[in-house]
């Protein structure tokens, strides 16, 4: 048990940020770490820090100047840092005798602070964050694929240029790459490999915090994206070997009617 991580606290609270696209772990080799994939490390005065290579950290325990510190401290090793941080909070409190779950309060108990616990829980809310993210982000490409399809609806016509089109297209491929790729959202902890009695822990957080079911809705709300682009592109492309044909049609009417003046005006 690791009891003496918090100060021998009954409760502390929990924060996950995602800080950037990814973050150089290979300069935390050389740090003392608590446990590794993901990295542990200890911070400010007792607490400690989950740290993921795809851009999460997950804050146990510290107090808001001890935050503000190591965030300074991190951000060298951050890659692409984002402006606006999605965020993810909960109250961790230590009962040895309850269930360890989300009570109804939205408070998660545990039955003990161990380092193993605390990996399943940073796993979680590192996921939660991304989806937050991600999810942002998809609802900005709805907004600008919107006009298409109903252009698309009311006109019977493509709208867009193909460069903007392709924008879509390596948003949505982006999006997917980095959620199956980097932060493999729908895939187990490997820690769970080692320690099995820890599944009902995970399996009960993943379902609180709907993993499963945003993961899907995304990878919905992708296809839908990725098919009405792909429409629009179809349909540019049908437009412009449409005009291509019309241009080979009057080219052919210009040399007929040439051929015809000269036969019977010279």
């Amino acid at each position: 048990m690791e009891t003496t991580l918090f100060g021998n606290k009954q409760s502390i609270e929990v924060r996950a940020l995602l800080v950037g696209e990814r973050i150089d772990l290979r300069s935390l080799e050389s740090a003392h770490r608590l446990a590794v994939s993901p990295h542990v490390l200890t911070s400010g005065e007792s607490g400690c820090v989950a740290i993921f290579r795809y851009g999460a950290i997950v804050l146990f325990g510290l107090a808001p100047m001890e935050e503000v510190a190591f965030l300074s401290q991190i951000g060298p090793i951050v890659i692409k840092p984002y402006p606006d941080h999605e965020t993810e909070e909960v109250s961790v409190y230590l009962d040895p005798k309850r269930e360890e779950q989300v009570d109804r309060n939205g408070n998660l108990v545990l039955r003990e602070f161990s380092i193993d616990r605390l990996q399943i829980v940073a796993d979680i809310l590192g996921k939660s964050v991304v989806l937050g993210h991600y999810e942002s982000r998809v609802a900005q490409v709805f907004d600008r694929i919107e006009p298409l399809a109903e252009n698309l609806k009311i006109h019977g016509k493509g709208l867009g240029k193909g460069k903007e089109l392709m924008r879509h297209i390596g948003d949505t491929l982006l999006i997917q790459h980095k959620m199956v790729g980097r932060v493999e959202v729908s895939e187990k902890p490997e820690i769970l490999w080692d320690r099995p009695k820890l599944e009902r822990l995970y399996a009960h957080l993943e379902d609180e915090y709907e993993l499963r079911e945003r993961h899907l809705a995304l990878e919905r709300k992708l296809d839908l994206i990725a098919k009405t682009v792909e429409t629009q592109i179809d349909l540019l492309h049908n437009n412009r070997s449409l005009r291509v044909e019309w241009y080979i049609v009057i080219l052919i009417a210009v040399e007929i009617f040439l051929t015809l003046y000269e036969m019977f005006f010279k």
